[in-house]
């Protein structure tokens, strides 16, 4: 935690790993930079991972960890997440928001960076990224899906936010790479929070990958991605705390 941290805020950040791997240490750099960037202090979860721990295991983990803030006193909780963390920060969100789940207090604004949304797999940049995008390949991306969900409808709300209630949420803001096959992921859901209403904004970085934040410090893309998201998330923190 930033030695000015503002007092009784926090970010909740979910890490990626498309729900089968990923450590909370592993994140700390990242996860470190926003914070600082945001003045505030950040809590990362070592959430259950699939195989051992399928759906809806690492979901009902982030939740508690909310409900574990809000109880230790946090006025104003942010959410983030990367990836498949994105996901996960982005279904808890739409949860709070329409339930009392929450402990009566909504997280203030949301950030996911290169999230995936939709666990139907049917965005057509995992087609037309699928040379661009040096990680994934659609049958290895099958295979993580699956052993996450099990026999789980992927058009679930809990599992693909594509698909929830996106009315009333709080600022969202998406972050992703041109070159990533889950580029359709971002757009897709931003035009559905924006349709509903929500102030929801997406950055499209040009020529990046998937992951590209990560490089902070040696790539000027990331350096600014990173500053903008903690630009916002300090004004909406601030805001929500007074």
């Amino acid at each position: 935690m930033p030695a000015d941290a503002e007092q009784g805020t926090a970010i909740l950040h979910l890490h990626g790993g498309w729900f089968n791997w990923g450590t909370a240490a592993a994140y700390r750099n990242l996860v470190g930079h926003i914070a600082a960037r945001a003045q505030t202090a950040a809590f990362v979860p070592d959430y259950r991972l699939a195989p051992e721990n399928p759906f809806p295991a690492g979901m009902r983990d982030a939740e508690a960890c909310y409900r574990g803030l809000v109880a230790l006193g946090f006025r104003a909780i942010a959410l983030s997440g990367d990836s498949a963390g994105g996901n996960l920060a982005l279904v808890l969100l739409s949860l709070l928001a329409s339930t009392s789940s929450s402990g009566g207090m909504v997280p203030t604004a949301a950030v996911a960076l290169s999230p995936v949304t939709d666990l139907t797999l049917r965005g057509s940049s995992i087609e037309t990224r699928a040379a661009a995008d040096p990680y994934f390949t659609r049958s290895q991306v099958e295979g993580l899906v699956r052993a996450y969900l099990g026999d789980t409808d992927p058009h679930d709300p809990l599992a693909s936010p594509l698909f929830g209630n996106l009315r009333g949420l709080p600022p969202v803001r998406i972050h992703v790479g041109d070159e990533e096959i889950l580029l359709e992921d971002s757009r897709r859901y931003i035009a559905r929070a924006v349709e509903a209403s929500v102030d929801a904004k997406l950055d499209v970085w040009l020529g990046m990958p998937h992951g590209f934040v990560g490089s902070v410090g040696s790539l000027s893309a990331a350096d600014q991605s990173l500053d903008a998201v903690g630009t916002f998330l300090r004004e909406q923190l601030r805001t929500t705390d007074r």
